[in-house]
């Protein structure tokens, strides 16, 4: 076996990064590659318009002046002489639940792996203090991945209740859940008096059965398998008819121009 990448969106001093660290070394090689600084919210983004410069921190942890993606990206396409076998994300301090997937950063860095043939998973935490249940979830899942049978490479969108690991009430396969509309912007002004906004807290979650929002609710550990077709396989049905109107009539405006030109030349 080769080694786990481990990266995040938190940055290089996340309190959430050590315990998962120190949770999967106990039975595999480590490599960390996570961005300097913060980068939560950074979704999916590439850094694109420089070069990017990694720089190794006492404890050995990579810091890459980039993105979470960006991270994974530079491990798996040619920073080291091996790609790493998996890659896992976190853990995250909050959760990652329902339409949170597509702003995360968390979740972007275990999407990349999976654009790039690796399984991976991203972690997430239900709050701030028990990071030690959320990497004995991690190790666990890992230590029995292969038993899963699980399509390679796969995703799974992981979220943890942030209790101790004795009031974890098992794991819930998992829908991803809605939340109601974000709070409106806040207005705000600095010392100079300049007016800007700050972005709303987002929405509550909707409960609803067989979702992550229910299940980390319910103290479950909630595993959410993602895919990366966005496509609406229902809708494009639908949009058939549509589609064979715009045919129709473009064949009729070039029927018409036809006949127009077939006057003028009369």
């Amino acid at each position: 076996m080769g080694y786990i990448l481990i990266s995040n969106d938190d940055g290089v001093h996340a309190d959430g990064l050590p315990p998962l660290v120190e949770a999967v070394q106990q039975f595999a090689e480590v490599k960390v590659v996570v961005p300097l600084e913060d980068c939560s919210g950074f979704s999916n983004k590439l850094t694109l318009n420089k070069p990017l410069v990694p720089k190794t921190v006492h404890n050995g942890y990579i810091a890459v002046p980039g993105t979470p993606s960006d991270c994974v990206y530079l491990a798996c396409q040619g920073m080291f002489e091996q790609e790493p076998d998996f890659v896992v994300s976190g853990i995250n301090a909050g959760a990652n639940l329902g339409d949170s997937v597509l702003y995360s950063g968390t979740v972007a860095a275990a999407l990349e792996g999976r654009f790039l043939q690796k399984s991976a998973i991203a972690i997430s935490l239900d709050g701030v203090q028990h990071y030690s249940t959320a990497a004995y979830v991690a190790r666990y899942l890992l230590t029995h991945w292969h038993e899963f049978n699980l399509p390679q490479p796969a995703v799974l969108n992981v979220n943890v209740p942030d209790v101790p690991l004795d009031d974890v009430q098992g794991f819930k396969i998992t829908r991803l859940g809605q939340r109601a509309r974000a709070n409106p912007v806040v207005l705000h002004a600095n010392p100079r008096g300049e007016q800007g906004y700050w972005i709303g807290h987002a929405g509550k979650g909707i409960q609803a059965q067989d979702t992550d929002f229910e299940a980390v609710a319910q103290n479950f550990v909630s595993l959410t398998p993602l895919s990366i077709d966005m496509t609406h396989h229902a809708l494009r049905t639908a949009m058939q008819p549509l589609c064979d109107q715009l045919h129709n009539a473009k064949t009729q405006c070039l029927a018409d121009r036809e006949q127009q030109a077939q006057a003028g030349r009369a």
